[in-house]
């Protein structure tokens, strides 16, 4: 579900934005001036969310980009399982399978609070809190 579109120019350091249907947050970007005839162009460095691939690309400044919704909540830890979490929200109560990431793996216990975000309906654990 894409929240809004933006022009190329408009989006910033920290944006979320969809490249190749994968959504990617913004790192750094430049702005070439427009030329005689032509238009202006924007290089962008992305790294993906779910992957955490570096992506660079240029694209016209009028160029359209999606921005993707993602929505960040709160849970509690309620058993682990080798690579698996079952959380359960904490606003509505909904249990989720989900896999922890290898970066905050040692972090997670049993009965602690994460935070999760809901990218384009694929699920992931980004912190403990």
């Amino acid at each position: 579900m894409v929240f809004k579109l933006i022009n190329a120019t408009e989006a910033k350091v920290g944006t979320n934005i969809i490249i190749e249907v994968i959504v990617c947050t913004v790192k750094k970007m430049d702005v070439s001036k427009t030329g005689k005839h032509g238009h202006a162009k924007v290089r962008m460095e992305a790294v993906g969310i779910i992957d955490g691939q570096k992506r660079v690309f240029v694209v016209p400044g009028h160029e359209r980009m999606e921005v993707p919704l993602v929505e960040k909540r709160k849970a509690q830890v309620l058993s682990i399982e080798e690579n698996k979490a079952s959380i359960m929200d904490l606003e509505n109560f909904e249990t989720i399978e989900i896999d922890i990431p290898e970066d905050i793996k040692g972090e997670i216990k049993e009965g602690a609070n994460v935070e999760y975000w809901d990218v384009e309906g694929q699920k992931i654990i980004r912190r403990n809190i």
